[in-house]
């Protein structure tokens, strides 16, 4: 059950605290920028605010949402290690968990790992993923609300209060700078992958042809 997880207070949000979820940050920060490290973690605990106070989301797996939160942008790798040539960012980032997870969660089973792909994989396209499992939804919900703020969330399940402490602890570091240039370097380098999402919005504007 969830309340059998170890837990600690980050940001003032309660979040699990288990070896999985350590080496998920610790394989996020090698492959991270600054200003992606901080959005994959304030993601994860907005995902945790909201996800508790949605009956539905509660009884989610805590460690599965954080793991899949925390690892749901390394599909930007700066070093370049989990980048392909031919998969969208977010089929990167997906694989590279799933792989990551088999490694270091061996006991997971085949279900807690395709719920992690899938929070991942799917995170971009809200016509899906608020309609799968709560881990998936409550992943996206906090992604989401890193971008839109407070007031886009639904029934103020967000408050300012709450926004402002997270933030203030983990700030943006340019995030929309980055992202911008991560975006448009996907066009540039694999524009296949861009058709279908929000990727080839960026390169509309900003790539030349």
């Amino acid at each position: 059950m969830v309340s059998q997880l170890p837990t600690r207070v980050y940001c003032g949000v309660i979040v699990p605290d288990t070896p999985i979820v350590s080496k998920a940050l610790e394989f996020a920060r090698i492959h991270s920028t600054d200003y992606a490290y901080n959005h994959i973690q304030r993601s994860w605990l907005f995902g945790f605010i909201i996800a508790g106070k949605i009956p539905e989301l509660k009884d989610r797996d805590q460690e599965v949402h954080a793991v899949a939160a925390i690892l749901h942008d390394v599909g930007w790798d700066p070093t370049g290690e989990l980048i392909s040539a031919d998969k969208r960012f977010e089929v990167d980032g997906a694989d590279a968990a799933r792989d990551f997870l088999k490694k270091e969660a061996p006991d997971w089973d085949k279900h807690k790992v395709q719920l992690v792909w899938d929070a991942i994989a799917l995170h971009t396209i809200g016509s899906i993923v608020f309609y799968k499992e709560p881990e998936v939804q409550a992943c996206s919900y906090g992604i989401w609300t890193d971008f839109q703020g407070p007031d886009r969330v639904p029934n103020g399940l967000l408050t300012w209060d709450e926004y402002n402490v997270v933030v203030q602890e983990l700030p943006r570091l340019g995030l929309m700078k980055g992202l911008k240039e991560v975006m448009c370097y996907l066009c540039r380098t694999k524009p296949q992958t861009t058709y279908d999402n929000t990727v080839g919005e960026w390169g509309d504007k900003y790539v030349e042809g």
